[in-house]
């Protein structure tokens, strides 16, 4: 049981990050415009839609679900300082709180590890 629910709890917060993955492939525009405001180049969103993509196929398969969680986790919190900055609105903030949530979930995965199902399991 502990093992499909591990399982289950990837894939859930996988979904988070294939979504952004998927929303910033099919309108980069959005996420452009809001780092553009942060004084940073558009271009950004290429590489961060791939790391989106990439992490979080590896957060339901493995291996190393331990350093994707990890990764992840430091990405949530790194975010966060850029919604932050976007405040006056109040879905930023709340944007801001689910970050800090998602990492605190991944943090736990990182420390307990992907159970059984996973690939390479077991090996961090």
């Amino acid at each position: 049981m502990t093992d499909y629910a591990n399982l289950a709890g990837r894939i859930l917060i996988a979904l988070l990050f294939l979504g952004g993955a998927a929303q910033k492939v099919s309108d980069p525009r959005i996420v452009q415009e809001m780092i553009g405001w942060l004084g940073l180049p558009g271009w950004l969103v290429w590489p961060v839609a791939a790391f989106n993509l990439v992490a979080g196929l590896a957060l339901i398969a493995g291996p190393r679900v331990q350093l994707w969680a990890l990764a992840l986790a430091g990405y949530c919190l790194f975010t966060s300082w850029f919604h932050w900055q976007l405040r006056a609105d109040p879905w930023q903030v709340t944007i801001v709180v689910k970050n800090w949530a998602v990492a605190g979930g991944l943090l736990i995965l990182a420390a307990q590890g992907p159970g059984r199902l996973a690939l390479g399991a077991g090996r961090g």
